[in-house]
């Protein structure tokens, strides 16, 4: 049964670990990070105005560099359930 808990724990931490990852890095909606250019007033938006469209905005967030400690935190929770399962 600690089995079975450890591992949903462990997923459901990954999975939290990730989302928060991605909101730490700063707003979604700016066209660069934020530490890229701190001093900047005027974003340069694909149109004028507030935007949740950034111009340039890729998935790097979602990348496998930023995010190991969430996946691998999945990766072992899910072992563990499929461990269970087999025995």
């Amino acid at each position: 049964m600690a089995v079975v808990l450890i591992g949903a724990l462990l997923i459901v931490a990954g999975v939290v670990y990730m989302a928060g990852a991605a909101l730490w890095r700063g707003r979604l909606s700016d066209p660069a990070p934020a530490r890229a250019a701190p001093d900047r007033s005027t974003p340069n938006l694909a149109t004028p105005g507030p935007t949740l469209e950034p111009r340039r905005r890729g998935l790097g967030f979602l990348g496998l560099s930023q995010n190991w400690p969430g996946l691998l935190m999945v990766a072992v929770g899910f072992i563990l359930l499929l461990s269970v399962v087999v025995l």
